[in-house]
């Protein structure tokens, strides 16, 4: 017997049609498909919907406007306990629930070079006090240290960066201090060279795009517990295309 074609009612759904304008709507907010299925199935446990269903929605989607060029990570090999990079990025206004405003917010973030584990927090200034406390709850997050931190070049970690000839690097006192009592080395990036600090600067944007994007305004209290479940439930399972094993 010859199967007939299904009758237009009967088509068979997928497992996002309920969910397609909630896509589109993160769409707009610029998260990428693997952030959309991310953020729905960490904040709705009924969303049993596959991540190649969200992933062939938004290419549909995409082909009016064009798909942006992803920036190329630099990979470079460190071994375990080696290496932890950090940085700081705009996250923009979110809700200071002590003081009933808006504030400018940034997210801090340390990665593992081997694992591409890391910790992240949201936070309203860039003090070397915050900058210090930051670094104490990274480590007992990881439930360690690194032998090098490499840090960007702000004001907390360097105060006068001088990479020339003869020339050497004055460390912020209180960071060196930590550095000492945690026995790390610190290794600041070079002016104008992300490369030494690619891993970082790819984990800041991996969680601007995917855990922070769209969420302006909200309370940053429960931003930063968002992150903290984020950081485990969702950076600690995926596969880097660069290692290939879940960071956990």
């Amino acid at each position: 017997l010859r199967q007939l074609p299904l009758p237009p009612e009967a088509a068979p759904t997928t497992s996002i049609d309920e969910w397609t304008q909630t896509i589109t709507d993160l769409m707009a907010d610029g998260l990428g498909p693997r952030a959309i299925y991310d953020r729905i199935r960490l904040e709705d446990k009924s969303f049993m919907g596959s991540y190649w269903a969200v992933k062939r929605f938004v290419k549909r989607a995409r082909k009016a406007r064009g798909v942006r060029a992803e920036d190329v990570a630099i990979i470079v090999d460190t071994a375990a306990g080696e290496v932890a990079q950090v940085d700081f990025g705009y996250v923009g206004k979110l809700l200071d629930p002590e003081q009933h405003v808006m504030r400018r917010a940034w997210v801090f973030v340390m990665v593992l070079g081997h694992s591409r584990h890391m910790f992240c927090k949201v936070l309203f200034d860039q003090k070397t006090e915050t900058w210090l406390q930051l670094h104490i709850e990274a480590f007992k997050h990881f439930g360690g240290t690194v032998k090098v931190v490499v840090p960007d070049n702000l004001k907390a970690a360097v105060i006068r960066n001088a990479f020339g000839v003869g020339e050497g690097t004055d460390l912020n006192r209180s960071y060196g201090e930590l550095a000492r009592h945690y026995g790390f080395k610190i290794d600041p990036t070079p002016p104008y060279s992300p490369k030494k600090k690619g891993k970082v600067e790819s984990a800041v944007k991996y969680v601007k795009s995917n855990a922070l994007s769209g969420r302006d305004g909200e309370d940053i209290t429960k931003v930063n517990a968002m992150l903290m479940n984020w950081v485990v439930e969702t950076a600690g399972i995926r596969i880097p295309g660069t290692t290939h094993k879940q960071p956990l």
